[in-house]
């Protein structure tokens, strides 16, 4: 196997693990996500599916969308964003961009234009301050559209924005008065 198919697996078994199921390896996270590296790294062997502290710090560093994040010391790992189990980032409130944007499959636009943008079995509905990432996250579901959000007058009216240590914005919903679909440009056509 190349070493980037081994990294891409490696970084989904993360994913899946520190977002979705860490019990499935015998993990417990603390309310914020983060979990001692050690303690991954033997629950992930007792688990039969070993990596050594090399391979995990290659994923870190080598995601293309910087899932994870270390401590300062480098002795405590989370996801950046993504989580369906309940955890809290402790991520403070930031303003928004006066735009952000939201890629999704085109056969999930009627139920997003009839409720607006929901987390879905996430804890928050990820956001984009630029529409290729955008582009991109709504290529991986299908076909794509992109929805432009009026981020700025959320803010005003209170709701609540945190950017995650990615760069990934988050917010608990988006309205369907705050969503415009964008035409998809010449170039993608």
């Amino acid at each position: 196997m190349a070493a980037s198919q081994q990294v891409q697996q490696r970084s989904k078994l993360l994913s899946y693990v520190l977002r979705h199921r860490p019990d499935s390896i015998g993990l417990t996270l603390d309310a914020q996500g983060w979990v001692d590296v050690a303690e991954l790294l033997r629950c992930l062997a007792d688990a039969g599916k070993a990596m050594s502290r090399d391979d995990l710090l290659v994923v870190v560093r080598d995601n293309d969308k910087q899932r994870f994040s270390l401590n300062a010391d480098g002795n405590r790992i989370r996801a950046a964003q993504g989580h369906s189990v309940t955890i809290d980032l402790a991520l403070p409130d930031r303003e928004p961009p006066a735009v952000l944007f939201h890629g999704t499959a085109r056969r999930h636009l009627p139920a997003i234009l009839a409720e607006g943008l929901r987390p879905r079995t996430r804890q928050h509905v990820h956001l984009s301050a630029d529409t290729e990432t955008a582009w991109r996250v709504g290529r991986r579901h299908g076909e794509p559209v992109l929805l432009q959000v009026n981020a700025q007058a959320m803010h005003v009216q209170g709701f609540r924005f945190t950017r995650s240590d990615n760069g990934v914005w988050l917010t608990e919903s988006v309205p369907t008065a705050f969503l415009t679909q964008l035409a998809e440009p010449a170039d993608r056509a």
